[in-house]
């Protein structure tokens, strides 16, 4: 319910494969690690407000294809980017050197993991501003958020499951970092994934683990999410997305505390708390078969519902305001404030992508404005007056529907074949679309 960007999750993407030490070392400074082949991964598939560095392991074999490693980074020029360096010499590489030119610093091998951790640290530091952690990151004062917050600081210390609902962009993963701050776990890490963002056939591997050999590229053991945060919280973003399989392994976690890694048999026990969020309706899926419905009722035990930004009355604009305060600490602009006719037009406009639609276009409109008071143009917002409220818009929809049935009705003197031929539509339909209207045909005739 507020700024998710504000408080993003922490990801090192790393081209190669860590250690389990660097790994855990990491994970212990609040990292999510994602091991990735240089040389076959196809998209990074974070999301866009994760604070994303990536990390060039050249410790081992040179990356085979480098034209596709430099394809990928320049899809994501926003990333920072480390090296490290193997110990010995090496033959210069014209490719490869002009790809250690991007980077921001590099290691030699054998690395140091504390001053990596300190490194990113501080990217961390320059990258963000501050956020205050716990229920009181939730920005705003409606009546809706008074009341999530008072259900998330009695979730928080309670230590069972909690499914966060809510459309997207209403802040489900800000109430799961506030939950886990509020937790007696926030001294360990907070790791959060999305399920729909990793590709299926690398779920299992992500999630739980594998171990060496046992698929082709697994040349060493990798611990998953779960055994990487241990003690602290796992956030499963979009958990409607697992794959059903991913699905018995979850509930395998929920019941008996322990994760199976890909290609072993032997349990290992993880302790971790889960948080998981959606924004589809997973009684529905449960009904349709393609979410398991055990698992359904282990991760419903506390359900915090999120409302949608329309819901919240004057927060729109306090969070406007937050978010502009937010951006003027970070960059230099003209813009201090908004207009009156801005600050109606974010009140009259239905807000389909929620907060995080909020913020982009506070935003943008702070680095196109040319005054020191954003406008409704700058916001790319019509006045509410121009702009149509829903149900009006309904309610010329189905005038406009009906008086097309009865002009089609009386053109074919009401003989139901006829019309249904003219309006392109069956029989069946016709009949539908009278009922619907209350046309009564014998009392039209």
């Amino acid at each position: 319910m507020a700024a998710v960007p504000d408080f993003p999750a922490r990801c090192v993407i790393w081209f190669g494969q860590p250690h389990a030490a660097e790994r855990a070392a990491l994970a212990a400074a609040g990292w999510q690690v994602r091991g990735v082949a240089s040389n076959e991964c196809v998209a990074i598939g974070m999301r866009s407000n994760d604070l994303i560095v990536g990390l060039l392991d050249l410790r081992g074999d040179a990356p085979g294809n480098l034209d596709h490693l430099q394809a990928l980074l320049d899809q994501h020029r926003h990333m920072r980017l480390l090296a490290i360096l193997p110990g010995g010499p090496r033959a210069p590489d014209a490719q490869l050197q002009a790809l250690l030119g991007c980077c921001v610093e590099t290691y030699a091998a054998p690395l140091e993991v504390p001053q990596l951790v300190q490194h990113l640290l501080r990217l961390a530091d320059g990258e963000q501003a501050p956020s205050p952690a716990g229920a009181q990151s939730l920005v705003g004062d409606s009546a809706v958020l008074q009341v999530a917050r008072a259900a998330l600081r009695k979730f928080a210390p309670v230590e069972l499951p909690v499914l966060i609902t809510g459309e997207t962009g209403t802040g489900k993963e800000l109430a799961a970092q506030a939950l886990h701050a509020l937790s007696p776990r926030h001294a360990r890490p907070f790791l959060a994934v999305n399920c729909g963002a990793i590709p299926a056939a690398l779920v299992q591997s992500e999630l739980f683990g594998h171990e060496r050999g046992a698929f082709t590229g697994a040349a060493t053991r990798r611990l998953g999410l779960f055994e990487t945060a241990s003690g602290g919280t796992v956030f499963l973003d979009e958990i409607g997305d697992l794959p059903l399989d991913a699905q018995t392994n979850l509930l395998r976690v929920l019941q008996e505390g322990t994760i199976e890694r890909v290609g072993s048999n032997h349990p290992q026990s993880v302790d971790v708390r889960v948080v998981a969020a959606t924004h589809v309706d997973l009684e529905q899926a449960v009904e349709r078969g393609q979410f398991r419905r055990d698992l359904f009722y282990r991760l419903n035990v506390l359900r915090l519902p999120m409302p949608a930004l329309r819901d919240r009355g004057s927060d729109i604009v306090l969070l406007a305001e937050h978010f502009l305060a937010s951006f003027r600490n970070r960059h230099v602009t003209r813009a201090r404030g908004f207009t009156s006719e801005a600050r109606q037009a974010l009140l009259g406009f239905h807000w389909p992508g929620n907060v995080r639609e909020l913020l982009n276009r506070v935003q943008r409109a702070a680095i196109v404005s040319e005054a020191e008071l954003i406008g409704v143009a700058e916001l790319e917002l019509l006045p509410p007056q121009v702009e149509m409220p829903q149900r009006l818009l309904h309610d010329a929809r189905q005038a406009a529907e009906r008086e097309a049935l009865l002009r089609a009705l009386r053109q074919n003197a009401f003989n139901i074949t006829a019309c249904a031929r003219t309006m392109q539509v069956s029989r069946v339909t016709v009949y539908r679309l009278c009922r619907k209207h209350q046309l009564a045909l014998p009392e039209l005739r």
